[in-house]
């Protein structure tokens, strides 16, 4: 197989969360250990930093990746999901996996794969871990996929853990509680690991100073410690509290054995982009009209979404929107501006959501929008119907953004 059969069969042998939501989601890491032994235990071979939350962890990730590449070190970087090619999800200093180790490691492990009915997100850590052991990394950014405790990439023994915080996302696995997903992100801590925590909120702290005393685990709160703001290339008012996580968790790094300077920390943060290819972040894609793409897609991602906008200048709105169908859409819907216009599109992903079935949803709540066939059809006519001082904003789901950056 080349490279596009390899990773076409990945995503349709095997489950995907990305695809299929639910059904994908396993309840325990037996499967992932039985690969890490099939594979001579690769997460044993780097050191790591480990980042779970709700929102900002992707930011986060990239953040600390640059930071640490700008000191000097070899860094794995491991997250998910993709926007355009699968191998974005496992970089080395920025550099995209090679598609030779795709179709190779694929090759070599298929009987494993087939025996054991891996899905997608398990078979993906085992590549990450592998390559990141083969091309001696000196140390890895690994992202949680999804919770923490039952997560994929939930054996290793990191560095230091970093939590960004707490916000309500995939509750049919984590819960309906704040409580109750905290204690799912918090599985990450281990024994006598440091945790940072990105942000202080009343409803969590509780949680994980209890499950860090627990394992006699450091814990340290990013906002309260980290007075000093700084400034990253990642656009977005959001991005403060991301910057203060990813520096308490470098300082963390330094005073063990990774040195990092405050020269390395200044310019790592402003060259975010650059170093590690982030992209969808209040990221601009055109200017007159201004068009802006973001991957927040639940309620405290918009509800900071929304406070960005009005700190734009502009003279109408227009918003290219489009939802998976997991999403609690009346929870969003009542953080978005109503004076925009919309134009209501469905993600080509099997888990997007019906674009009649959200238009109908915003509609009988006094919104006002028109339905069109994809995405880019739909970012195509806001164009066509903005004058050049309006602002176009295209999100929803990181699926929405993934067809037009």
């Amino acid at each position: 197989m080349n490279y596009i059969d390899t990773v076409n069969w990945m995503f349709k042998q095997l489950p995907m969360y990305q695809n299929q939501g639910k059904v994908a989601f396993k309840k325990d890491l037996s499967n992932t250990i039985l690969l890490a032994q099939h594979l001579n235990n690769p997460q044993l071979k780097f050191k790591s930093v480990h980042v779970a939350g709700t929102n900002g962890k992707g930011s986060t990730s990239h953040m600390l990746a640059s930071v640490l590449q700008e000191a000097g070190y070899k860094v794995g970087l491991y997250t998910s999901p993709h926007l355009k090619d699968f191998r974005e999800r496992i970089k080395i200093n920025g550099k995209l996996v090679s598609k030779q180790f795709v179709m190779g490691f694929i090759k070599r492990n298929k009987p494993f794969f087939n025996t054991h009915k891996l899905s997608f997100f398990e078979m993906t850590v085992g590549m990450a871990f592998d390559y990141f052991a083969k091309q001696n990394v000196d140390i890895a950014v690994i992202e949680v996929g999804l919770g923490g405790r039952l997560d994929s990439t939930n054996i290793i023994t990191p560095e230091v853990a970093v939590i960004t915080n707490i916000g309500f996302d995939h509750v049919q696995f984590l819960g309906n509680t704040y409580e109750a997903i905290a204690k799912e992100k918090a599985g990450i801590i281990k024994p006598k690991i440091p945790v940072v925590i990105g942000e202080t909120q009343k409803e969590t702290t509780d949680t994980f100073t209890t499950v860090a005393q627990v394992n006699l685990s450091e814990i340290y709160f990013a906002d309260q410690l980290v007075k000093t703001s700084y400034k990253t290339d990642l656009k977005g008012s959001y991005q403060k509290h991301n910057t203060k996580t990813a520096v308490q968790a470098l300082k963390i790094l330094s005073a063990k054995t990774y040195p990092v300077s405050e020269a390395h920390i200044i310019e790592g943060l402003q060259n975010v982009v650059k170093n590690t290819d982030l992209k969808g972040r209040w990221q601009l894609l055109q200017e007159h009209p201004k068009v802006v793409c973001d991957t927040a897609h639940n309620k405290e991602g918009l509800t900071y979404i929304v406070e960005q906008l009005k700190n734009e200048s502009f003279q109408k709105l227009h918003m290219v929107f489009g939802v998976v169908n997991d999403k609690d859409v009346d929870a969003i819907m009542t953080l978005l501006p109503k004076e925009a216009t919309y134009y209501f599109c469905k993600p080509n992903v099997p888990r997007g959501l019906d674009a009649t079935v959200l238009q109908t949803h915003f509609i009988s709540n006094g919104f006002q929008g028109e339905v069109y066939s994809s995405v880019n059809n739909a970012l195509a006519n806001a164009k066509a119907n903005a004058s050049i001082d309006d602002l176009i904003y295209v999100g929803g789901s990181t699926f929405v953004v993934a067809e037009i950056v």
